[in-house]
C-alpha cells in the first residue's frame, strides 16, 4: 500500500471471517480486523485473524488483492505486554498492525511505547507494517494529541498514522477537530513519508471534506453495519459507500478536452 495514493482505499472494520468475506463483497480495499465491543481499536483473537488472513490469501489467487490489518487495543502504557501482542498478531501474517496510543501522555513516553510495539512486530513477521493511533479527543483523555504523532511514529519506526475517535456516540472526527489540524495532521505524515489514515463515525456526508484533505486510507464501521458499529456488516451498504467514493473521486477531476 504505497503512502500519499491520489484516491483513498476503504479500510473496512471487519469482527470475523463471514464480515470480512461480506466486506470483500461489498469492494473492502482493507480487512481491518477488530472486537468493536472491547473498544474503538479492540483486538480480536488470534483465530480470526489467522482466518481472515487465509481468506485474503485465497482472495489473491484468484486475483483479488486486498491487505488485512489487525487491531490491537486502545493501550495503556504497558509496552512489553503489548509488544507481546503485537509480536502474536504480526505471527498470524497479517500485513498492518494498529495501536491506538491511549494510555500514553507525552511524545518521550510515547516513543518509548511505539518503539518497542515495532521491534516485537519486526522481529515477528519483517515486512509487518506499524500505525500508531491518536485519538481526536486527546485533551479530554489525557492522551497524546494527534499533531504529535507523526514525529513519534518517524522516531520510532512505524510506518503509518491514524486518528480515530475513542468514544463511538455518533459524533464524528470532525466534531472534534476542525478540518484545519486534520489538514496539518496529514500535511504532517506525508512530510515524514508516513502512510496517513483517518477514521471516527465517518460516512458518505464527510466524504468530499475527506478527499480534500487527501488521507491514504479512509477507515469505516458504523456507517456501514446495520444498526451501528456494534451491528453486522452489510455488503450493500459497503459497496454503496464505495460506489459514492467514487462518484466523489470522479466529480473531483477536470473534465476531458
Amino acid at each position: 500500500m504505497p503512502p500519499h495514493r491520489s484516491s483513498p482505499l476503504l479500510m473496512t472494520s471487519v469482527s470475523d471471517v463471514e464480515e470480512a468475506a461480506a466486506a470483500l463483497l461489498g469492494g473492502a480495499d482493507v480487512l481491518d480486523v477488530k472486537n468493536p465491543r472491547e473498544g474503538s481499536l479492540g483486538a480480536c483473537p488470534p483465530a480470526v485473524l489467522r482466518a481472515v488472513v487465509a481468506l485474503r490469501d485465497r482472495a489473491a489467487a484468484t486475483g483479488r488483492r486486498v491487505s488485512v490489518s489487525a487491531a490491537l487495543g486502545d493501550a495503556p502504557n504497558r509496552p512489553g505486554t503489548f509488544a507481546l501482542a503485537a509480536a502474536g498478531a504480526a505471527a498470524c501474517g497479517v500485513d498492518f498492525l494498529k495501536i491506538g496510543l491511549r494510555g500514553v501522555r507525552n511524545r518521550d513516553d510515547s516513543a518509548v511505547f511505539l518503539s518497542a510495539i515495532v521491534e516485537a512486530a519486526r522481529a515477528a513477521a519483517p515486512g509487518v507494517r506499524v500505525v500508531a493511533a491518536a485519538y481526536a479527543e486527546a485533551a479530554l483523555l489525557g492522551s497524546i494529541e494527534p499533531v504529535l504523532l507523526p514525529e513519534v511514529a518517524e522516531y520510532s519506526g512505524a510506518d503509518g498514522c491514524l486518528i480515530d475517535t475513542a468514544g463511538k456516540d455518533g459524533r464524528t472526527l470532525f466534531d472534534h477537530l476542525d478540518p484545519g489540524a486534520v489538514s496539518g495532521f496529514v500535511a504532517a505524515c506525508r512530510g515524514r513519508g508516513l502512510l496517513c489514515g483517518l477514521a471516527g463515525s465517518l460516512g458518505a456526508d464527510q466524504l468530499p471534506l475527506l478527499l480534500e484533505l487527501g488521507p491514504d486510507v479512509i477507515g469505516v464501521r458504523g456507517a456501514i453495519c446495520e444498526g451501528g458499529r456494534n451491528g453486522r456488516l452489510d455488503p450493500r451498504r459497503l459497496s454503496a459507500l464505495r460506489e459514492a467514493l467514487l462518484g466523489a473521486i470522479a466529480g473531483r477531476l477536470p473534465p476531458r478536452e
